[in-house]
C-alpha cells in the first residue's frame, strides 16, 4: 500500500514587532523633547497594534509651550491681515502638497479608508484653512461714531493672546485646522493639545506650518 503520510509540526516563527515611531512635541518651530519620562502607545484601530509612541506630556511642557507661544505673539500681533492671509494660503498649499501623507498619517491613526480621509477630510481641511485666509482680510469693527458729544466712539478688533486648544480623536487633523486657521488669522498664537490616540497627523502638519510661519 502507500505509504503513510508524514506531517512535521513546528512552531511558526514569532513575528518581529516594528520599532515604534517615537514622537515628540513640537514647541516653538522645532521637535522637542519631553520634560516628562512617561510614554503612551498609539494604536492603530484598523490593526490593534501599536506603532507609535507619545510622550504623556506634564505640567512643564505646557508652560515650555505656553511661553514660546506668549513669546510669538509679541511679534505675531503685529503682523497685517495680509501677512497672515499670506501665511495661511502657503500653509494650504504645503498641506495640499502632502496630501497623500497626511491622509496615509490620518488612516495609520483613526483606522479610517485612504480615500474616503483623502477626498472628505484633506480637501476639506484645506479648502477651510483657504476660507480663514479669506476672512483674515474682511475684520473689521461693526460701530463708529458720536454717541456722546466730543467723543468719537469705535469698535477695533485686536488679538487676545494665545488660544489653548484641545482637539479629539475622530477628526485630529480638520478639527485642529478648525481650531489654528481662525485663531491665526486674527493674529492670535495657539498651543494645541491633540488626543493622546490620535497625534500624529496634527504634528506632521506642525511641522509643514513651522517651515512657513515666522
Amino acid at each position: 500500500g502507500s505509504a503513510p503520510a508524514v506531517f512535521s509540526v513546528g512552531s511558526a516563527p514569532t513575528p518581529t514587532r516594528m520599532p515604534l515611531l517615537q514622537l515628540l512635541n513640537y514647541i516653538d518651530g522645532r521637535p522637542v523633547a519631553s520634560r516628562s519620562t512617561a510614554r503612551t502607545e498609539v494604536v492603530d484601530p484598523a490593526t490593534g497594534e501599536a506603532y507609535a509612541s507619545a510622550p504623556d506630556s506634564g505640567e512643564a511642557d505646557v508652560d515650555a509651550a505656553m511661553t514660546a507661544a506668549l513669546a510669538a505673539f509679541n511679534s505675531f500681533k503685529r503682523t497685517t491681515p495680509s501677512q497672515r492671509q499670506g501665511f495661511l494660503l502657503k500653509i494650504a498649499s504645503a498641506i495640499e502638497a502632502h496630501a497623500d501623507e497626511l491622509a496615509r498619517l490620518e488612516c495609520k491613526n483613526c483606522g479610517k479608508p485612504f480615500r474616503l480621509t483623502l477626498d472628505e477630510e484633506i480637501a476639506a481641511a484645506v479648502d477651510q484653512i483657504r476660507f480663514f485666509a479669506g476672512a483674515a482680510r474682511q475684520l473689521e469693527g461693526r460701530a463708529a461714531g458720536e454717541y456722546m458729544e466730543g467723543l468719537l466712539s469705535m469698535i477695533v478688533r485686536e488679538p487676545v493672546g494665545v488660544c489653548a486648544a484641545v482637539t479629539p480623536w475622530n477628526y485630529p487633523l480638520m478639527m485642529a485646522v478648525w481650531k489654528w486657521a481662525p485663531a491665526l488669522a486674527a493674529g492670535n498664537t495657539v498651543v494645541l493639545k491633540p488626543s493622546d490616540t490620535t497625534p500624529v497627523s496634527t504634528l506632521r502638519m506642525a511641522e509643514l506650518m513651522g517651515a512657513i510661519l515666522p
